[in-house]
């Protein structure tokens, strides 16, 4: 089945509505979807090098759109809610990150959890559902889906548009584990620097 649908948005990429499906794929892939918008985004801005601006925008809004409607199907359908969380592994974490959640370690544990979700291949959906089940707060939910969701749909169009076929072959071999040393760096620096903060005040 993940074949199939893998093959069926390469094949919506070279659509000429495929603006339109990004959005959809990318809106649905922040809930449920298994296929990342990085499928579609990397041969759309090669085929079309003047629009990987459009082609980054209209990935990180609608994704972050879809988060939001995850984010509310925690909220408001908890038992399909821990069904999907049940689904990937889970459910027996949640209790324990609501509880960490009321303290401000524990916010900004799982401020950088979810900038890794929504950076690395880590499932994004399942990480966007957890917010809103565990109550998470919801501006800066948008906020952080906005940084990671941005940031890294920029990297994949601008190293797309700057390099073509070479980029699709390193994304091939390589893309999983750099996206999540990058990502892993990030929340490092982040950490230092909350950490720095915390100790100057």
């Amino acid at each position: 089945m993940f074949n199939t649908l893998y093959k069926k948005c390469l094949e919506l990429a070279a659509h000429k509505s495929s603006k339109y499906y990004l959005s959809i794929v990318s809106f649905i892939e922040s809930s449920f979807f298994p296929i990342p918008p990085d499928v579609m985004i990397i041969p759309m801005v090669i085929s079309r090098k003047t629009d990987f601006i459009k082609i980054f925008i209209i990935a990180t809004l609608f994704s972050v759109f879809g988060g939001i409607l995850g984010y509310f199907i925690g909220v408001f359908f908890f038992d399909i809610g821990m069904e999907i969380m049940s689904f990937y592994g889970y459910e027996d974490r949640l209790l324990k990150l609501k509880i960490n959640l009321i303290s401000s370690e524990g916010f900004y544990a799982w401020f950088g959890i979810l900038f890794l979700a929504g950076f690395t291949p880590l499932p994004y959906k399942v990480f966007t559902i957890a917010s809103g089940l565990i109550g998470f707060n919801i501006f800066a939910f948008i906020v952080i889906s906005l940084i990671s969701r941005g940031l890294r749909f920029f990297i994949i169009s601008y190293l797309s548009y700057k390099f073509g076929d070479y980029f699709t072959e390193f994304m091939n071999k390589y893309g999983s584990k750099w996206f999540t040393i990058i990502g892993i760096l990030i929340v490092i620096i982040g950490l230092i620097i909350y950490l720095f903060s915390k100790n100057h005040v």
